[in-house]
């Protein structure tokens, strides 16, 4: 029984539970469930990722303390790795992941008292101080223990300095005698009969000197293979079985970054990759020649580290000419054979998906290539139901891979990465915000650049300007989609499966029919979990082929719609943060016992998404203006009067729902308009190509700045001053085009 240091209150240990907030902890324990939450503690900065800073608190846990914690943004944090922070302990998660809060506190005496927290205790640092003096006192009782000890080391000190003396006489010697023919073959032998210092740095002693005699004779009788490595070759894939042991690994560097201690490589070779930690000094970069590309040659000790495995380097050489191609052919050949599907079988029969069976097959190679050479994936996707689960489906099949690719535990989050964005067009701000992130995780972190994955999105030529940014730092991209793309896109990107591109109706396809049947062949053991994600993507006139999918693999029709409409309203709400964790509950039901069943989520967010929409189309059907233009029914809304434009739902998920009510009520064909300040988006039972219809306002208005956005299946943007004139242009080209 102690007393509380700040308050004192007896108590079991050195703080009441009350004050635990109050002091900071030094943490000398080894494991991550040693940590105590809602404590804080010292840290060191490890380094930076994307979504927030990993700490290092003591020598043997890592944790992150996410960007959302902090209340600066991330970018603004001036920490270095190696600086001393202080930070909370929220949680300590069951699989050893810690997560961290952020503390206003940043110096120690901003804190009431500190404390030293081991692995079952905590103690105040001067009591610790004394306990490791006395142990230090008895330790060395023994005087005559004493006096042999430092008898030992005076001797060894003399026979280090003899050895030394005896090695440089020797190596001058040979030095002077050599000649340059004589080099290569000679010096080595000279050297090891000197008892030269090694690669590690030892001195071979006396004795083995004299039994290696400097000769030639001796050189001659036992010649190095200097083609053939001392370890025999071994794959990151075995070496889980060789903890403790020395082995060898050959493939390229993808990654490399600078921690406050080694020097952390990655390495990639045919089977998976690992973290390799080089020590020069504390905070020194180790093997400064050895950038990321670089093929190599490596070998150290196999350990564990927080958790995962990491190779300690002992010796990394960069392979160059016919070692190099030998390595770089291995690797090609494993991964092209890995990386295509064997064969294309679609989900379901669908004339839209089955006129790009060979871009799905292309499509997956490519991101499974990616994920096999340790290249991060970045999937944006627009910020609409079909957009998340599009970009949920490809999350779910490369998720798996890329923790069986990577040894550490948070590879997922280095890795892949799913950004929503504002609309569906891949403009210049998304591509300079893109492009910042891959060069800061480059320089920063050591990373390769990523394979940028468009999806529900991207497809037009207004996105050919971002396209090109990406290309000119040899950044790869895709597109999933099933707009009607323009043939533009092809050139700008490396691969684009788009239907329209083929000459197919795509009035019954959406981008997550195309996206799941991807996302099956980059990883077919999730192919089971994605059969149900196309028919969620629907509004209307399910394929009975996708009803019937999703029925078998559980989920009715009612189950089906409630997980749309939930993601729906979830995809609006914080539209640019990706809510893996949410849309994963609402999609599968992954969450664990603690989190509400995927089912009960998914209905009471979908009641919640039906009362809001129900409640502004009210409103929108009191203030429609509807007209006969040339017999075609128009109903015009004034969204920027008439709607709530910063509350569920949006404009465009508000005219969708509009006009399949206002359709249902008239005899085709039927037009729903919705004008703003500044926007114009239509609503057609025909087919409507926006860029004609946008040429047409254009022609009438010219001075209106009309322009078109998002192609075929796009919207009018124009000048406030010409609302009224781009409105009636726009009602004359509709009646001209579906009269």
């Amino acid at each position: 029984m102690g007393n509380c240091i700040i308050c004192g209150t007896p108590v079991d240990g050195e703080i009441c539970e009350s004050h635990e907030e109050d002091a900071v902890f030094e943490f000398r324990g080894t494991a991550a469930s040693q940590l105590t939450p809602g404590r804080y503690y010292r840290g060191t900065v490890d380094g930076y990722a994307d979504f927030g800073v990993f700490v290092d608190i003591g020598d043997h846990v890592t944790g992150l303390l996410h960007r959302s914690e902090l209340d600066q943004r991330l970018e603004s944090l001036d920490w270095e790795p190696g600086d001393d922070v202080f930070v909370q302990v929220l949680d300590v998660r069951d699989n050893g992941n810690v997560d961290l809060g952020w503390s206003i506190r940043q110096r120690e005496r901003e804190f009431r008292g500190k404390l030293i927290e081991t692995e079952d205790d905590e103690f105040q640092p001067d009591d610790l101080e004394d306990d490791a003096d006395a142990e230090t006192g008895d330790a060395g009782a023994t005087e005559s223990s004493t006096d042999d000890a430092d008898a030992a080391e005076e001797t060894e000190a003399t026979t280090t300095d003899d050895r030394d003396a005896k090695a440089g006489e020797l190596q001058a010697a040979a030095e002077e005698t050599e000649t340059e023919a004589e080099t290569v073959d000679e010096q080595p032998a000279a050297a090891e009969a000197a008892g030269a210092v090694t690669s590690s740095g030892s001195v071979a002693t006396e004795s083995a000197a004299a039994s290696t005699p400097a000769t030639d004779d001796a050189a001659d009788a036992e010649p190095e293979a200097e083609d053939e490595p001392a370890l025999k070759r071994t794959t990151v894939e075995a070496i889980e079985n060789q903890v403790g042991s020395v082995v060898r690994l050959e493939g390229e560097i993808t990654g490399v970054r600078q921690t406050s201690g080694p020097t952390v490589f990655e390495l990639t070779d045919e089977t998976g990759s690992v973290e390799c930690a080089a020590f020069e000094e504390a905070g020194v970069r180790a093997y400064p020649n050895v950038e990321i590309d670089d093929v190599v040659a490596l070998e150290g000790e196999v350990e564990h580290h927080h958790g995962d495995l990491q190779v300690e380097t002992e010796s990394l050489d960069v392979l160059e000419g016919d070692d190099r191609e030998r390595v770089v052919d291995r690797l090609e050949t494993a991964i092209e054979r890995e990386a295509r599907p064997a064969d294309v079988a679609p989900l379901a029969d669908h004339e839209a998906v089955a006129a790009v069976e060979d871009g799905v097959a292309d499509a997956a190679t490519a991101i499974r290539r990616a994920v096999m050479e340790a290249r991060p994936i970045v999937v944006r996707h627009g910020a609409t139901a079909d957009g998340y689960v599009a970009g949920a489906a490809i999350e779910r099949a490369v998720l798996p891979l890329i923790r069986e690719k990577h040894t550490r535990d948070d590879a997922e989050y280095h890795y892949f990465e799913r950004r929503p964005l504002d609309g569906r067009v891949y403009d210049m701000d998304a591509a300079t915000g893109d492009v910042t992130s891959m060069l800061e995780a480059r320089d920063r972190h050591g990373e390769q650049l990523p394979l940028v994955v468009l999806v529900d999105a991207g497809s037009t030529v207004e996105s050919v300007d971002g396209y090109d940014l990406l290309s000119l730092y040899d950044a790869d991209s895709l597109v999933i989609d099933d707009s009607r793309a323009d043939e533009e896109v092809t050139d700008a990107v490396d691969l684009a499966v788009a239907p329209s591109l083929a000459g197919v109706d795509v009035s019954d396809v959406t981008s997550t029919a195309l996206a799941a049947n991807v996302a099956a062949h980059v990883n077919d053991d999730v192919r089971a979990d994605l059969e149900h994600l196309p028919a969620v993507s629907y509004w209307e006139d399910t394929p009975e082929a996708y009803l019937e999918l999703a029925r078998e693999a559980g989920y009715d029709e009612t189950g089906i719609s409630e997980r749309r409409e939930a993601v729906a309203l979830q995809a609006y709400y914080q539209s640019y943060k990706d809510k893996r964790e949410l849309i994963i509950d609402l999609l599968f039901g992954d969450g664990d016992t603690e989190r509400p069943r995927d089912g009960d989520l998914a209905a009471h967010v979908s009641e919640q998404f039906r009362d809001k929409l129900e409640t502004e189309l009210e409103t929108a059907r009191e203030n429609l203006s509807v007209r006969g233009v040339d017999g075609v029914t128009v109903s015009v809304l004034d969204t920027d009067a008439f709607t709530h434009r910063y509350n569920f739902p949006t404009t465009i998920l508000l005219l969708d729902a509009l006009h399949r009510s206002e359709r249902d009520r008239a005899d085709p064909p039927v037009v729903t308009l919705g004008v703003g300040d500044d926007e114009l988006h239509v609503r057609a039972s025909e087919p409507v190509d926006v860029r004609e219809l946008g040429d047409a306002i254009a022609e009438a208005v010219p001075n209106g700045g009309v322009t078109v956005v998002g192609g075929q299946d796009g919207h009018v943007e124009f000048l406030p001053g010409e609302r009224d004139a781009v409105r009636e242009a726009a009602l004359e080209a509709l009646g001209e085009t579906l009269a």
